[in-house]
């Protein structure tokens, strides 16, 4: 009682509200930027379980904005991690960590265990996935989004709200779009965008306030500009996620393979290498966690591929690795990445950190 005695004292929300909440089952998708303030004060205002989704490791160039992680727990899974930390925080939480990239063989299992799903992940393809899932099962999913010094949060799918696809029916072409890594973001920016994020799914169990449903907020932390969207719902678009199979509406129109550069990267025994070039080709590259796999039959080597929690394709130039990658995320292994730079500068970078 005593922990939670600044909610119970509000009449919106009162024991009453503060037991709903204990109820509650949610999930975020992406231990990162965004996760982190999301699941530090959902689980703080007592959440009664919590689910974290993300395969990825933590890096030294997480910590300028992703605070829930420490020095210590680089080259550590984040969803293990983060569940450390966060039941130090509130021991009274069921958390569990899902260390596995989210993908159209596992989401309807795990998104269907929970109430609302925090959209906290980096890249297009999960994120469709994400939206795809739970418009099948009628789940809300509140989405945030960052760009240098821009965010963007909504609601999709609540009580017959438009879905993400509403927006945006279709991922961005390769490029168009860049990532934090690619172009930088202010590190404040994810906590504030985070904990909207955390306040819509707190609005949402509690039945208080506007939700963000059929709406978009923008905010500019430059001048401090904010400005709501409208979204009109798309009843033939909804209407065709709920009658097709997840591996033709989701991943499948994502043309672009997400990539990584080797300065965000630590040496990490449970990643996958690819080499997708031919066997003649030079510098060979000495990884025990390598395999040669030319980029053409990459597809062919899917059932083995799937259980592997990261895999990174590399080539001479990135082109073949991009292909590749796109083909595999096809296939709906979208836990894979093609290296921005070739296999000489990975070359140098095995002598350098390993």
């Amino acid at each position: 009682m005593n922990r939670y005695s600044r909610h119970t004292q509000l009449p919106e929300i009162g024991h009453e509200g503060q037991e709903r909440l204990t109820q509650a089952k949610v999930l975020v998708v992406g231990a990162g930027g965004l996760g982190c303030p999301a699941l530090q004060y959902l689980t703080a205002a007592g959440i009664g379980s919590i689910g974290i989704v993300d395969f990825d490791t933590v890096s030294l160039s997480n910590l300028q904005r992703q605070v829930l992680y420490r020095e210590k727990d680089l080259g550590k899974n984040k969803a293990l991690i983060a569940k450390k930390h966060l039941e130090a925080l509130n021991s009274s939480i069921e958390m569990t960590a899902f260390p596995v990239a989210l993908t159209v063989q596992n989401s309807l299992d795990i998104i269907r265990q929970y109430d609302i799903v925090v959209d906290a992940s980096d890249n297009f393809a999960t994120r469709y996935l994400i939206n795809d899932t739970c418009v099948k099962l009628d789940i809300p999913m509140v989405y945030g989004s960052l760009y240098k010094f821009e965010g963007q949060v909504a609601v999709f799918n609540h009580q017959n709200g438009p879905t993400y696809r509403c927006l945006f029916p279709t991922p961005p072409n390769e490029g168009e779009v860049p990532n934090c890594s690619e172009i930088g973001v202010l590190g404040v920016l994810p906590g504030q965008i985070g904990i909207l994020q955390a306040t819509e799914v707190l609005k949402i169990i509690l039945n208080i306030g506007e939700v963000l449903s059929g709406k978009v907020l923008y905010l500019d932390v430059r001048t401090h500009h904010q400005q709501l969207l409208e979204i009109t719902r798309n009843d033939e678009g909804i209407a065709h996620i709920k009658n097709t199979p997840l591996t033709e509406v989701a991943i499948q129109d994502c043309q672009f393979a997400p990539k990584v550069s080797l300065d965000d990267l630590e040496t990490e025994e449970e990643t996958l290498w690819i080499d997708v070039r031919n066997t003649d080709e030079l510098p060979r590259i000495a990884l025990s966690n390598l395999q040669c796999i030319p980029w053409e039959e990459v597809t062919t080597h899917t059932n083995e591929l799937k259980h592997h929690k990261k895999i990174i394709l590399f080539c001479q130039s990135g082109q073949r690795a991009q292909k590749a990658t796109q083909a595999l995320i096809h296939q709906g292994i979208i836990q894979c990445y093609s290296l921005q730079e070739g296999a000489e500068a990975l070359h140098t970078w095995i002598k350098t950190s390993v």
